[in-house]
């Protein structure tokens, strides 16, 4: 039995989300295929004993573009404020529109005898915000209706442009890693570890610097951050438009342009936007049922690419009123307890740790040792919803970066279990240094690793922002090239998503859903509405 449809959207993250959306407000007929449970892949929720709990995206960064999209697609999100703070050790700072003097200024009180090198960083950074604000400084034009608005177009699009093309020859000299960068201004390596640790390793370092301006623009969707997805989820269905959950695709017929799902559904499309993993789209076409010379080649590409950083997220119910984690944290913190700096570790060096006669020891001994050394972003709901909690209690979100392959050992060695158990007991200890009462108020804690996010995104190395930065990235990273991001090598078949151009992130994701939707209804033809 086959069903028919014209679009078919795999992947209902926020990528798959936007070009559904847009399909179906075209007219079209729009089957979104999702393999976990939900919609909204790494912005998305959960409950546990009353305590809300964002999984994925602990905010949402406009960037110019999700309000824009909201709008465009006449959807009503109610978004609250998102405050960020960045404490070091005991020193912290909620970040506002004087919020980068104030940086400086921590900085400088934990490294007095570098004062002169955190004054250049500070301006580099200043200077990097200024460039990268034409991304951000309108909404986006992707989401506007510029013909029936021509003073729009005349007095904000075209002086826009000029600064857009001006500005991103100046990003071309940004891309060296953040690390790399941050080393032309100081030889402290615990300063530049400082900095660095907030961002995914060897990050362009224009990506990095950058998003001290974006923390002033994040926000809270009201219910939590699920609550973006399932809009939108509504509003696809609305317009007869099929999301299917628990509905993984493993065949793709290019030629006959059919897609089997995992209960051996046949779905016949006219066109298809592939917004999952891109290692699954490549496993799923079948050998000798497409063939060309850059399909093979890219074949190949992303084969031997690796997904970027991942994530071990702590979950802590606590019977503490929120104005304790106010005054420790505020509702979204960036917290590094040591200034001694990650390199001194050395990111690598716990396979030296994996290959020890002892190693279930020498492993375990390296992670404690790492996290007391990391970053991590701390982040309690109900001090932005007051409905996430019940009262007079909170729950934490407690997340770093962290190595697959390590977690990867771990399992290998039938430990998993300890691992997460070993984390939830190392970062409690280290909350309990600016909330003394955290371990004796605790009601529940879960752990989730690299693995977990693997197992239910199906992301390839549990990565959140696609690709990683230290290999061969098989995507377009122009920014001036992005809408060629979302082709493919198979006819009919288009991309979206943190897949699809790097560096990526929930504006990227959407942006290239809505390329991905107009390039596959513009080859379906005009569609009626508009």
């Amino acid at each position: 039995m086959i069903e028919m449809t014209d679009i078919l959207v795999v992947g209902a993250g926020m990528a798959g989300l936007t070009a559904a959306a847009y399909a179906a407000k075209a007219g079209r007929a729009v089957t979104v295929c999702e393999r976990a449970a939900k919609v909204g892949g790494l912005v998305t929720d959960f409950s546990a004993q009353g305590f809300h709990f964002d999984a994925g995206l602990r905010a949402v960064e406009n960037s110019g573009v999700v309000q824009p999209m909201l709008r465009d697609l006449g959807l009503h999100v109610e978004f609250l404020p998102n405050p960020v703070t960045i404490r070091v050790q005991d020193r912290q700072l909620r970040l506002d529109h004087d919020g980068l003097a104030e940086y400086g200024a921590l900085l400088t009180g934990l490294f007095p005898h570098h004062a002169s090198d955190v004054r250049a960083i500070v301006r580099e950074i200043e200077r990097v915000m200024a460039i990268m604000d034409v991304l951000y400084g309108i909404d986006n034009p992707l989401f506007l209706d510029i013909k029936n608005d021509p003073a729009y177009l005349i007095h904000t699009l075209l002086p826009w442009l000029l600064r857009y093309r001006r500005n991103m020859r100046k990003v071309k000299k940004l891309q060296q890693p953040i690390e790399a960068y941050l080393a032309r201004f100081t030889n402290h390596q615990a300063l530049i570890d400082t900095i660095a640790q907030h961002f995914f390793r060897n990050t362009p370092s224009f990506f990095a610097l950058s998003y001290f301006g974006l923390y002033q623009d994040y926000q809270y969707p009201q219910g939590g951050t699920g609550a973006l997805p399932l809009a939108m989820a509504e509003s696809i269905r609305a317009k007869h438009g099929k999301v299917l959950c628990n509905t993984g695709i493993v065949k793709v017929d290019p030629v006959a342009r059919i897609a089997t799902t995992e209960a051996g559904v046949a779905l016949h499309y006219q066109e298809m936007v592939w917004a999952g993993d891109l290692k699954a789209l490549y496993r799923a076409v079948e050998e000798g049922s497409f063939r060309s010379q850059s399909w093979r080649a890219m074949a190949e590409k992303v084969a031997h690419a690796r997904g970027g950083d991942s994530v071990l997220t702590v979950f802590l119910s606590l019977d503490l009123p929120p104005a304790d984690v106010e005054r420790a944290f505020g509702a979204h913190c960036f917290y590094t307890p040591s200034t001694e700096g990650l390199s001194s570790l050395g990111l690598d060096r716990w396979q030296q740790a994996a290959d020890a006669t002892d190693r279930r020891a020498a492993m375990t001994a390296w992670v404690i040792r790492y996290l007391k050394l990391t970053t991590y972003e701390i982040s309690c709901p109900v001090l932005r919803d007051s409905t996430l909690a019940p009262q007079n209690q909170c729950g934490l979100i407690v997340s770093t970066l962290f190595s697959y392959d390590l977690t990867l050992a771990f399992k290998q060695c039938g430990e998993s279990e300890a691992l997460k158990s070993l984390c939830v007991e190392t970062i409690t200890d280290l909350l309990a240094a600016a909330m003394p009462t955290v371990r004796s108020k605790l009601l529940y804690a879960s752990c989730a690793t690299p693995l977990t996010l693997e197992k239910y995104t199906g992301n390839t190395d549990g990565a959140i922002t696609g690709w990683a930065f230290t290999g061969d990235i098989p995507a377009e990273a122009r920014f001036t090239k992005i809408a060629h991001s979302v082709r493919t090598p198979l006819p009919h078949v288009y991309q979206a998503g943190q897949w699809s151009f790097s560096p990526s992130g929930l504006p990227v994701s959407i942006i290239t859903g809505k390329l991905a939707a107009d390039t596959a209804l513009k080859s379906l033809g005009k569609s009626h509405g508009r």
